[in-house]
């Protein structure tokens, strides 16, 4: 079936990046990120016909993903090791300032509970939507609506908090 090869290189093609950031972001290891990939991208093959609609591969890779990290933490909880600068870092951002601010801000969303997070993550990395979300963590919108809040929320609070306050007069140590 020449058509199933062709679809599913395209499929690693278009989405093996993205995964593998999604899954360092999941697991923070990044052997561990690509080991993620590799069996979302094996379980896809042997199941590619259940695909009834692709496009819907994008969310049907992501669960497949989500799912795949939820075996493994199952069977083991992984040591969390420091995120590697630059791993996730967007290439579009040439400027380093741009850059280092991009990577400020993803190491603040490492920081976030998982529940505030994962959806975040699912909307600035994949471009989902609530309802796509709520779908895909088997949530109502209302809660991915408030969980996404209160992730900005406590975004904010922490590029608030990490800003060097200004002192006047003679203040200076």
């Amino acid at each position: 079936m020449p058509h199933k090869h062709r679809f599913f290189e395209q499929l690693v093609s278009a989405y093996a990046n993205d995964l593998y950031r999604y899954a360092f972001w999941l697991c923070k290891q990044p052997t561990v990120a690509e080991d993620l990939v590799q069996e979302t991208f094996s379980r896809a093959w042997k199941s590619i016909e259940s695909l009834k609609d692709e496009k819907a591969a994008k969310a049907w890779l992501v669960t497949i993903l989500r799912r795949e990290n939820a075996r493994l933490y199952e069977k083991y909880q992984p040591q969390i090791l420091e995120i590697e600068e630059g791993l996730v870092a967007d290439d579009s951002a040439n400027e380093p300032s741009e850059r280092l601010a991009k990577e400020q801000v993803q190491q603040m969303m490492l920081q976030l509970p998982t529940e505030y997070k994962e959806p975040l993550i699912l909307q600035v990395m994949w471009g989902f939507s609530g309802e796509e979300i709520a779908k895909e963590l088997n949530l109502k919108l209302a809660t991915v609506n408030t969980r996404l809040f209160r992730a900005r929320q406590q975004l904010k609070q922490m590029m608030h908090s990490e800003q060097p306050q200004r002192k006047t007069g003679g203040d200076y140590e």
